[in-house]
């Protein structure tokens, strides 16, 4: 395939104006497709417009729209399902930074937080932007797990259980809608340069780079290309699965 492999696409990535979610708007934009970059931040769309600048203008490129959206609050998907109607990309990518602490002094409320967002979040995302896209016949969703969720990072309780969810979820749905046209996918990153991660203790971070044989971070824009991959009319054989980018860490 040669071209923009996204021209004529609508995507939505969610957490798409911070971090990892802006270098995957950035990616799909560039493949050609109109990205609504949905983030809860309140200066969403203020942020948001003058990040994605720059790719006004620019031939083949597709337009970033900031939208201001929380993940949690099913109304406010819904309706945002309704204003776009039908999607073919859909790209579960809001997350936070998890607990460093053992599972007894986790308290609920972080807890509740974290699944919400990571796991109920993109539930009620796929349960409003399925339908569409299985009415069209052709549609890509791609969740943001993280080799936390496949080997459970000691200390992170409610983020890794969070994203064990969401690969349990991605396996769901991909079953349910196989033949169907669309395609269900997640990615496990390991450790990736972003805002995020370097909230977390330095020893955290050290610690759990010390696990990658590639002996680096992962980058954004690295990351992005992959999901700029599962996104696309490119794969056309795989659902349900999880895409290792984890340095070599994990090669299963």
């Amino acid at each position: 395939m040669t071209g923009p492999a996204l021209d004529g696409h609508i995507a939505v990535v969610t957490g798409g104006v911070g971090g990892i979610g802006a270098a995957i708007s950035e990616a799909l934009a560039r493949d050609g497709a109109t990205v609504v970059a949905a983030d809860v931040a309140p200066d969403t769309l203020e942020r948001g417009a003058a990040m994605f600048s720059h790719l006004l203008d620019q031939p083949g490129v597709g337009e970033v729209r900031p939208t201001v959206l929380d993940v949690t609050d099913a109304e406010a998907v819904e309706a945002l399902a309704a204003e776009l109607g039908t999607i073919q990309v859909l790209v579960n990518n809001a997350g936070v930074g998890g607990t460093t602490a053992p599972v007894w002094e986790t308290g609920i409320d972080r807890w509740h937080r974290d699944l919400d967002i990571m796991l109920t979040g993109p539930f009620l995302m796929c349960r409003a932007f399925l339908p569409s896209m299985l009415a069209a016949g052709y549609g890509r969703v791609v969740n943001l797990s993280s080799m936390a969720g496949k080997e459970g990072n000691a200390n992170t309780v409610s983020y890794s259980s969070a994203k064990a969810g969401l690969i349990g979820l991605t396996k769901v749905v991909g079953k349910e809608v196989a033949g169907t046209g669309v395609l269900v996918n997640a990615v496990a990153p390991g450790v990736v340069e972003s805002p995020m991660n370097k909230a977390v203790p330095a020893e955290f971070h050290e610690a759990v780079l010390a696990k990658i044989p590639m002996g680096r971070s992962g980058t954004r824009a690295e990351l992005a290309e992959l999901v700029r991959f599962l996104a696309s009319p490119r794969l056309g054989f795989s659902t349900g699965a999880v895409f290792d980018f984890s340095g070599g860490r994990a090669t299963y």
